[in-house]
């Protein structure tokens, strides 16, 4: 009997956020996966091992991303890990695909999972708390009331119309784009509270965007209402 692929979302930084179907699907599984050249050097894996026990003596597929937006080079990787994983589940063995937040919001996990059902092996996800709600709880504000619209959009693709969008919205990853989004929204006449690391020990908020430096790291939110 072939194993199952589970895409296990372990939440935003913080593991006590990680869900008990999380911890105990990565428990059963013998093979997790970590989107990076070493489990170490994954974020999600880190996030895991400070919940699960054994962790570390789980066997361990590296499946780096390139850092690229070619999809042609993209389609070629995910082809390639999704056939590591199709061994693996050949074997018998179910694999555990750690990803930070949760598998269905930007996340690497999903085209793995496409490739790996439409090979015909069983594939399930695993949610896990998105990081725009974990900062939204983190500064004591709504994402959402009564009819408002909520917007995530992802900060590298260009963010000057859909700031105009209405309602909330979340830009995603906008540490690299922090700068830039500033000089907009200030344009715009529009506030919004910054959220770096939420979760994690390196955890800073701005409640004034103003105060948020030129560039923060990769896993920064901004809520903007």
């Amino acid at each position: 009997m072939n194993g199952t692929l589970y895409g296990v979302g372990v939440g935003p930084g913080d593991p006590k956020l990680m869900t008990f179907l999380a911890a105990e699907t990565i428990e059963k599984c013998p093979v997790i996966a970590v989107p990076a050249a070493d489990r170490e050097l994954a974020v999600s894996y880190r996030i895991a091992g400070g919940i699960v026990k054994g962790i570390g003596q789980k066997e361990c597929l590296n499946l780096a991303i390139p850092m690229t937006k070619d999809q042609q080079v993209l389609k070629e990787k995910y082809e390639q890990d999704a056939e590591l994983i199709i061994q693996k589940l050949q074997e018998g063995k179910d694999v555990a695909y750690l990803t930070i937040g949760d598998p269905t919001i930007y996340s690497t996990y999903i085209y793995l999972h496409r490739l790996i059902q439409k090979q015909g092996y069983p594939a399930e996800i695993i949610s896990g708390i998105p990081s725009f709600c974990a900062a939204a709880a983190r500064v004591g504000e709504s994402l959402a009331d009564r009819s408002e619209q909520l917007h995530i959009i992802p900060s590298n693709y260009g963010i000057d119309r859909t700031l105009d969008y209405p309602g909330v919205k979340v830009l995603m990853k906008a540490g690299s784009k922090l700068s830039s989004v500033r000089q907009i929204m200030k344009e715009k006449g529009m506030r919004g509270v910054v959220v770096e690391n939420c979760g994690f020990l390196d955890e800073h908020i701005y409640y004034d965007m103003e105060m948020a430096p030129e560039e923060t790291s990769y896993y920064t939110t901004v809520l903007i209402r």
